[in-house]
């Protein structure tokens, strides 16, 4: 019995040893020890920059915490090249503030950047932009600023974003850029319907991105997906207002990357513009779309639920009386249902030069006052059994 006692003290002495142990080798940055203020006042650019400092000096994983309150901070740029740690988590309890006067970062592009880091995961808290003033500037035909991304990852590697809140973003709200192995789960966007460019999550030259289990309303694409991008995973994602979930726009150069390997699947689109779009400019190129799978999506008064455009010229410049050169192959949408705002609830406008390939529509039930919604095609054909066969377009 005393053996079993003493081996018990041991045991207990051992972990509370380990613990700390644990706690003194994984050190925790406060951004206020490096004088930021949580009073929405002072700008703590500064702070947040030693403090992200302090956190890459680190030999063993690292915390930087930002309390709760409110801080202001203008331009942020985090650097990974000269950063030693790898597994460094920022832990948001307050809200970050863009300065009141947008000039501050408006020719900026980022205003939150991280840069060839890896191993960086954020948890929590609220962005916000303060983008109001400049959407009024831009609708008034003034000379502004083009805007800043509130926060963007270029070219880093394993990265995760957690329960943030993004809203009123100056342009888009997030960025995943030259990044692989990318997650972001329980993400809220919120931006006004008539807030320009203000798309959600932009992902550009990226691979291996996961979206879960988010809510995004804006003013542009709730996600986006540009050249470069591929094995992307979109999952249990509510979106609108916006312009719905979109692959766009590939083929403004000859030689340019694809985008493939992307699944989008148990999404809910309200009152968006479009549901899930490809679209391409009508140009020349080498590129593609290939290998897209939609499943298990949910459209409520989505003004174009289904569409493929490869004739996008806006304004009929540097395209007009062009075909699109992009491959556009192998896309599937299956167990599609809900309402279209409008008649033509299925749109597949195909280029000529590169009629689309393999597309597929398994249950795709979508009504609109009551009635099957009608298709449109142009160029499109599917692969059944080996035999190609024009895409059957009923009324």
């Amino acid at each position: 019995m005393a053996i079993s006692i003493m081996f018990q003290i041991f045991i207990v002495t051992f972990l509370q040893y380990f613990s700390a142990s644990i706690l003194a080798a994984n050190p925790t940055y406060n951004v206020i020890s490096y004088g930021a203020k949580a009073d929405g006042k002072s700008d703590c650019a500064k702070a947040f920059q030693a403090a992200w400092g302090a956190a890459c000096a680190s030999a063993s994983p690292a915390t930087i915490n930002v309390p709760r309150g409110r801080y202001i901070l203008g331009n942020v740029h985090f650097e990974g090249s000269t950063c030693k740690n790898n597994a460094i988590t920022i832990q948001i309890d307050g809200t970050l503030l863009a300065p009141s006067n947008y000039n501050a970062i408006g020719n900026s592009v980022h205003w939150l950047m991280f840069k060839r880091v890896t191993g960086v995961s954020i948890r929590g808290g609220t962005l916000d932009g303060l983008g109001a003033n400049l959407w009024v500037c831009k609708a008034s035909g003034k000379k502004c600023p083009q805007g800043a991304t509130s926060l963007a990852f270029l070219n880093s590697n394993k990265i995760s974003i957690s329960g943030l809140t993004s809203i009123n973003s100056q342009m888009f709200h997030i960025v995943i850029h030259g990044c692989r192995d990318t997650k972001l789960q329980n993400i809220k966007i919120i931006a006004p319907d008539e807030s320009p460019n203000t798309d959600g999550i932009h992902i550009g030259r990226s691979s291996g991105v996961s979206i879960t289990n988010s809510r995004i309303a804006t003013g542009d694409d709730c996600i986006s997906m540009s050249p470069g991008t591929s094995n992307v995973f979109v999952q249990n994602v509510a979106c609108g207002p916006g312009h719905g979930i979109s692959i766009g726009s590939p083929g403004w150069v000859l030689n340019e990357a694809g985008v493939e390997n992307v699944t989008v699947k148990s999404c809910v689109l309200s009152g968006t513009q479009n549901g899930v779009r490809i679209k391409t400019w009508a140009r020349p190129s080498n590129g593609f779309v290939r290998n897209v799978h939609y499943e298990d999506l949910t459209m409520v008064n989505v003004i174009n639920p289904i569409i493929i455009d490869q004739n996008y010229c806006p304004n009929n410049k540097n395209c007009p009386n062009q075909s699109s050169g992009v491959k556009i192959s192998g896309v599937t949408y299956k167990n599609i249902h809900g309402t279209s705002a409008t008649e033509t609830g299925v749109s597949l406008k195909c280029s000529k030069a590169e009629p689309c390939t393999g597309i597929k529509l398994d249950k795709v039930m979508l009504n609109y006052k009551n009635k099957a919604v009608g298709t449109v095609c142009g160029n499109a054909v599917q692969t059944m059994d080996g035999v190609i066969k024009p895409l059957k377009c009923l009324a």
